[in-house]
């Protein structure tokens, strides 16, 4: 998902998110556009139903 969006949040995370810090906010920030377009197409979903869309894609990077 490497886009403009994505490339941007990544160069500009929220304070809170760069006072934790993150060892890549470039994957950070794909997850989190991620996770935001899924509750976006599914409004109910709840955290858990959202989780399973990206688990298995962070799985295999490990």
């Amino acid at each position: 998902m490497t886009d403009d969006r994505s490339k941007s949040r990544a160069e500009h995370p929220l304070p809170e998110e760069e006072a934790v810090g993150s060892d890549d906010f470039q994957e950070q920030a794909e997850a989190i556009l991620l996770e935001s377009d899924i509750r976006e197409e599914e409004p109910e979903a709840s955290a858990e139903e959202v989780l399973e869309h990206r688990l298995p894609d962070d799985e295999e990077d490990k």
